[in-house]
């Protein structure tokens, strides 16, 4: 394979990397976004990525901000209150951004905003942020409200912590304030925040102490936000193998169930990069141990339920579990095995939020005779990249916070078949001629459990085998579109 050339905006270029290997020459990216044959990237060490910094100014980041971050991870919580604090584009931006299902309430679907102004800006919004949540909770008799700051707010210093704490004293029900302003950070800093909002809620916001006997054979569902159902698959597993959930967090959730989360046997964390610090938070204060899952591929679902039932060491969750693996495994198979022989040797390229997310899907791929030429995230750290290269196959790009024109650029370089991505990376595969799968949060089909690997591959092969490809030639990037100026 020829060495591959990107533009690239300065101070990106590290964000860039290949992995070495026998498919493709060795190689990093110099700083003129070229990839050279001087550095390897070594099997004994990270693969020497930027990772986990603010974007560079400029780049066209697919980023979200802090605030965003703190949204996506609580808002799935059905019946409480989720009040904007700040300007109405913010609110306008995030409205109904997950397609988090709920089995009750639908309180979560509703964006509120205080829609702050030039007025408030002069002289404080706190009356307005009091008026307006006392309007909305009598109104809407919410369990619980969640009120989150946005970068106005951190600008002009309103008490967000002195209007929830009497507005929660005056109607009864926790209103917790959500540190969220924008410029804190980047998304990562989003999902701390939410963590820490959430902690104040568990254990009537960590008063309880620690829990003698925990409920027995119980988990918390750490990071699934329950997308087009996915939670309900899952949690049926856990039922059939003798498992018993105490709160989902934050998919298909309640107030009163995260308030009890503190009584669980085990945390079990999906979404690492959004609820880890929430596991640790709770395993510092509740003494509650948790452990990292996927529940994405055949692989990465049966590994995560056979974990859970080992760390119970109880022999009829284990039979269970494996009885559980078996029937499953065997339902799905056969149809695999079709999509196996018309995938084989085809190149996917694979750009998501969350890290895991990736390493399973790079798994997912090998198991249809795929291979994953390109491969990132928006917010994965060194060791989620660490554990990215050594899943990956040699001469696979690995990037960090990528911009549209990074990707479109080494899906044409690399000749990919099928762009994984979100909404926003949508656009870019379409233009080029790729076919393309939403693997993001906007999406209407279950991906997760073994239904969910089906339901998979078979989006990946009617992408990929659709006769619009027949009429509609890949473009090439016109000349001299790369150049910044």
């Amino acid at each position: 394979m020829s060495d591959i050339r990107l533009d690239v905006i300065a101070g990106r270029e590290r964000h860039i990397c290949r992995k070495a290997g026998a498919i493709s020459k060795a190689g990093s990216f110099s700083e003129t976004g070229a990839v050279s044959d001087v550095v390897a990237v070594s099997e004994a060490r990270a693969p020497g990525i930027t990772c986990d910094t603010d974007s560079v100014a400029g780049a066209v980041s697919q980023r979200a901000c802090v605030f965003c971050g703190a949204r996506v991870v609580i808002n799935p919580i059905a019946d409480a209150l989720h009040l904007i604090h700040g300007p109405i584009g913010c609110s306008a931006y995030t409205w109904d951004i997950r397609g988090s299902l709920s089995s009750g309430p639908e309180l979560h679907r509703l964006s509120f905003s205080t829609d702050l102004r030039e007025y408030d800006v002069i002289f404080g919004g706190e009356k307005k942020l009091y008026a307006a949540l006392t309007e909305l909770i009598a109104k809407h008799s919410p369990k619980g409200a969640f009120v989150y700051s946005t970068c106005i707010v951190g600008i002009i210093g309103d008490d967000l912590k002195a209007v929830c704490s009497k507005v929660a004293e005056e109607t009864g029900i926790p209103v917790i304030p959500v540190q969220s302003e924008g410029f804190r950070g980047n998304k990562n800093a989003g999902y701390k925040a939410a963590c820490e909002a959430l902690f104040r809620l568990i254990g009537d916001g960590g008063q309880a102490g620690r829990i003698k006997a925990p409920v027995p054979l119980s988990i918390n569902i750490l990071g699934d936000f329950n997308l087009a159902g996915e939670l309900w698959i899952i949690r049926d597993y856990l039922d059939r193998m003798g498992i018993s959930v105490v709160a989902n967090i934050s998919g298909d959730s309640r107030v009163e169930q995260v308030a009890m989360a503190h009584t669980a046997a085990l945390n079990v964390v999906q979404c690492s990069g959004s609820m880890t610090h929430l596991a640790k938070m709770m395993k510092a204060h509740y003494g509650i141990p948790y452990i990292r899952v996927s529940y994405l591929g055949l692989e990465d679902m049966s590994g995560s339920l056979r974990e859970i039932a080992a760390f119970f060491n109880d022999p009829k969750v284990i039979q269970q579990t494996e009885r559980l693996i078996e029937e499953e495994t065997a339902a799905v198979e056969p149809e695999l095995e079709f999509y196996l022989e018309r995938l084989k040797g085809k190149k996917a390229a694979v750009y998501v939020g969350g890290a895991f997310k990736a390493v399973s899907l790079i798994k997912s791929f090998r198991a249809l005779g795929m291979q994953v030429a390109v491969v990132g995230s928006q917010t994965g750290k060194q060791k989620d990249y660490e554990e990215i290269r050594c899943e990956s196959d040699g001469g696979t790009v690995i990037i960090d916070d990528a911009n549209p024109l990074e990707l479109a650029q080494l899906m044409e370089s690399l000749g990919v078949d099928i762009f994984v991505g979100g909404v926003k990376e949508r656009p870019v595969a379409y233009k080029l001629g790729v076919a393309f799968c939403d693997h993001n949060h906007e999406r209407k089909k279950p991906l997760e459990g073994y239904t969910g690997m089906l339901n998979f591959a078979r989006e990946v092969y009617s992408s990929i085998a659709s006769p619009v490809w027949d009429w509609v030639p890949r473009p090439r990037l016109a000349e001299g579109s790369l150049n910044h100026g």
